[in-house]
């Protein structure tokens, strides 16, 4: 089954009865993680908090929190259709090249996903309906979560990091920790060895001082998602990989202020820069 976007796939999980919504008021500031935390232990459902305490932006929570609804949000029925993919990403790390027109043959059914990678750009999106810069920005007014008692601050646990670095073609999609320091300031987390990061540091050589620029997508489709923590090839984008989970190509929209591009189906997007030099202390986080 293939989801048009995050609503439509948490429309499903209702129906099949995955996922619970939660109408009393409830804290983004620690309570919500302690009752996802005792839920996600006994492999209970996805939760929908809509009334956070404060805001009139539901959480949700706990998507991926079983075998089975990863499967489901990767448009497949059994967790058994995960093994398919692991030999996807096989495939797709060590691809092993016909030896001729008929081993071509037999083995255009693992060539035949290859074909829908490229995303499909579409020039209007629902996602940039409502646009809010400079001092309009504040992200204070997003329900962004206090995990842990000994936590830092607010935590942007599943951000959809878009970065392209300035001599490669595809766009990277990898899910880094955000840590909220300011209205419109956030700390970005990425290992050196992720593709954010490999971006980043390419750019700090080719535009020595110049801003880096890098989009953020909150609330995507569940192929998406689940694309963005995958560990494909860094020559792949997890857009293509997004498009392979489905059967059908990513779609997504031009940025408004540089030249990445966003998932069309995203409930938010933040568009803003990374300068380089500028650092700060971040964590400790009680994940990790």
């Amino acid at each position: 089954m293939k989801y048009k976007d995050l609503r439509d796939f948490i429309s499903f999980l209702e129906q099949r009865g995955q996922l619970k919504r939660i109408s009393v008021e409830v804290d983004p500031h620690l309570e919500i993680t302690e009752i996802c935390d005792r839920v996600l232990k006994a492999e209970g459902p996805a939760l929908l908090f809509e009334n956070p305490r404060g805001y009139d932006i539901p959480i949700l929570a706990n998507l991926f929190g079983t075998p089975e609804r990863v499967a489901l949000g990767m448009g497949q029925e059994s967790t058994e259709a995960l093994r398919d993919v692991g030999k996807l990403l096989a495939f797709l790390k060590e691809p092993e090249p016909p030896r001729g027109i008929k081993d071509l043959w037999d083995k255009r059914e693992s060539f035949k996903p290859v074909l829908n990678m490229p995303v499909n750009v579409v020039k209007k999106a629902l996602c940039q309906e409502i646009i809010l810069e400079g001092d309009r920005v504040d992200l204070s007014t997003l329900p962004i979560q206090t995990c842990w008692p000994e936590d830092a601050g607010p935590l942007i646990t599943w951000p959809l990091v878009v970065t392209r670095g300035p001599e490669k073609e595809r766009q990277n999609l990898g899910i880094y920790r955000m840590q909220v320091i300011g209205k419109n300031r956030v700390i970005m987390r990425w290992l050196a060895q992720r593709g954010g990061a490999l971006d980043f540091r390419e750019w700090q050589q080719a535009h020595p001082g110049e801003p880096f620029p890098v989009a953020v997508a909150l609330g995507a489709d569940p192929a998406t998602i689940l694309g963005a923590v995958t560990p494909v090839p860094d020559t792949l984008s997890e857009y293509a990989f997004a498009g392979l989970l489905r059967g059908e190509k990513t779609m997504v929209t031009p940025c408004l202020g540089n030249d990445l591009q966003v998932p069309a189906s995203a409930e938010f997007v933040l568009e803003g820069h990374l300068m380089p030099g500028d650092e700060a202390d971040e964590g400790p986080f009680g994940d990790h």
